[in-house]
C-alpha cells in the first residue's frame, strides 16, 4: 500500500499543480478585470490570454509538483526539459497576447472615425508597428532559449560567438534588401511621414494608405485596388501626401466660355450652389476670370471641402449645376467658334466690267496708246516708237502679258 501510494504520488501532485494553475490564472483575470472595470475593451480582448497564462501558470505548478514529489532521476530530467520547452513558449505566447491586448486597448481609445483624426491616425501606425516589432523580437528570443535548454547547442555557443562577426556580415550581404526595407519601414513608423488612412498620390494613381508593414506598404486605390510599395519607396522618392498636416484640400473647376459670359450672374449661381450642399466646409469659394485669348475667357472656380473625397463630389456638382444653368439661362455664353470671309478682287459674284462699245475696223485713241505702250515699265528706256519696237522688245525680254499678243494682232490685221 506504501509503494502505490509513493508511485501514486506524483500523478496526484501533477493533478493538484493543475487544479492550482487554473484557479491561480482565473484569479488573476478576476483581479485585473476588476482593476480595470471601465475599460470596457479589455473584457473583450483579455480573452487572447485566457489560454495562454492557463499553460503558463500549469507548467509552472507542475514543475514544482514534480521536484517535490520525485527523486532526481533520468526520466524526471528528460520531463523537466520538455516542460521548460513548454514553458518557454507558453510564456512567449501570453507575451504576444498582452501586446495584442495593449493595441487593442490604445486603438480603441483613439479613434480615427472622427473629422480630426491626424493624432489618432500617427499613433495608430506607430502603435501597429511596434507590437509588429515586439512579436518578432519575442519569437527571436523565444526561439533562442528554446535552442539554449539543448547541451549540444550550448557548447557551439562559444565558437558561434566568435564567428559572430564574420556570420554578421555576409548575413548582412545576403540581406542587405530585406534590412533596407526594414530600417525603412521603422523610419517611416516613427517620423511621422505617412500613417494608416493618409491621402496619397503615388506614381499617379490616388488613393489611402492601408497598411504599413516592416517591408512594404499598401495603398488602396480609389477603383479598390491595392497598390503594394517596398517601405523604401516612401524614403526615397517624392509623393503627395494629402492629410499630412490637415484633411482640409482646395480645388478648381474651369470654363472656357463666350466673351459674353455673365460672371455675376454664375457668381450668384454658385453662392447658392455651395450654400445647398453639404460637401463644402465653408473655407473657400469664389470665381475669377483668369484668362481671355483665343476667342475664349476662362472662368475659375476655387472651392475648398472637409477631405478629397468631398472635393470630387464639389467640383462634379459646381461643374453640373453651371453647365446646366448657362444652357438654360444664357446660351449665348457657351463656346462658340466665328468664322468671316472677306471679298477677293477675282470675286465671281461680283459683275465684270464690260468693255465700251466701239465702230468696228477703227482704233479708238485709248486703245491706239495702250497699243503703243509698253508690257514693262523698263522697256520704255530700250525701246520705243512703234509696233515694230514693242516686238523687238518682247523677243529680247521674253513673251508678253497676252492682252499685249491679241492687241497686236488686232492692230496688225486693221493696218
Amino acid at each position: 500500500m506504501q509503494d502505490f501510494l509513493t508511485s501514486a504520488m506524483p500523478f496526484l501532485a501533477v493533478a493538484l499543480a493543475v487544479a492550482a494553475g487554473l484557479i491561480a490564472s482565473w484569479l488573476v483575470r478576476r483581479v485585473v478585470l476588476r482593476l480595470n472595470r471601465k475599460q470596457e475593451a479589455l473584457r473583450e480582448t483579455s480573452r487572447v490570454a485566457r489560454l495562454p497564462l492557463r499553460f503558463a501558470l500549469c507548467l509552472i505548478a507542475v514543475r514544482i509538483a514534480l521536484a517535490l514529489t520525485t527523486d532526481d532521476a533520468e526520466w524526471r530530467r528528460n520531463v523537466d526539459h520538455a516542460l521548460v520547452i513548454a514553458l518557454i513558449g507558453s510564456v512567449a505566447w501570453l507575451a504576444i497576447a498582452v501586446l495584442l491586448i495593449i493595441e487593442t486597448m490604445v486603438l480603441t481609445r483613439y479613434r480615427v472615425d472622427v473629422a480630426d483624426n491626424r493624432r489618432a491616425r500617427r499613433l495608430r501606425t506607430q502603435v501597429i508597428l511596434a507590437r509588429r516589432i515586439g512579436v518578432a523580437l519575442i519569437a527571436i528570443v523565444a526561439l533562442g532559449s528554446i535552442m539554449l535548454t539543448f547541451p549540444a547547442i550550448q557548447a557551439l555557443g562559444a565558437g558561434l560567438l566568435a564567428s559572430a562577426g564574420v556570420i554578421s556580415i555576409v548575413a548582412g550581404l545576403a540581406a542587405q534588401t530585406s534590412l533596407v526595407n526594414v530600417f525603412a519601414g521603422i523610419q517611416l513608423a516613427f517620423t511621422d511621414a505617412i500613417r494608416v488612412d493618409d491621402v496619397v498620390v503615388v506614381q499617379k494613381e490616388w488613393g489611402r494608405i492601408e497598411e504599413i508593414t516592416l517591408t512594404y506598404v499598401v495603398v488602396h486605390i480609389w477603383d479598390d485596388r491595392r497598390l503594394i510599395l517596398p517601405s523604401t519607396y516612401f524614403t526615397t522618392t517624392p509623393f503627395e501626401n494629402w492629410t499630412r498636416r490637415q484633411s482640409e484640400v482646395m480645388g478648381t473647376v474651369e470654363f472656357d466660355l463666350d466673351w459674353r459670359a455673365p460672371v455675376e450672374a454664375m457668381r450668384a449661381e454658385l453662392k447658392k450652389v455651395l450654400a445647398s450642399t453639404e460637401l463644402w466646409d465653408e473655407r473657400v469659394g469664389i470665381l475669377q476670370i483668369t484668362d481671355a485669348t483665343a476667342g475664349f475667357v476662362r472662368v475659375r472656380i476655387l472651392v475648398s471641402a472637409g477631405d478629397s473625397a468631398s472635393l470630387f463630389d464639389l467640383r462634379c456638382l459646381i461643374r453640373e449645376e453651371l453647365v446646366l444653368f448657362l444652357q438654360q439661362e444664357y446660351p449665348t455664353a457657351l463656346p462658340h467658334v466665328r468664322l468671316e470671309s472677306m471679298p477677293s478682287a477675282a470675286d465671281p459674284a461680283r459683275p465684270a466690267a464690260r468693255p465700251a462699245a466701239r465702230r468696228p475696223g477703227k482704233l479708238s485713241a485709248a486703245d491706239e496708246t495702250a497699243a503703243r505702250l509698253p508690257s514693262d515699265p523698263h522697256d520704255s528706256q530700250l525701246f520705243t516708237g512703234s509696233i515694230e519696237a514693242v516686238q523687238r522688245s518682247r523677243a529680247f525680254s521674253g513673251p508678253g502679258e497676252d492682252v499685249f499678243e491679241d492687241r497686236d494682232k488686232s492692230i496688225a490685221a486693221q493696218n
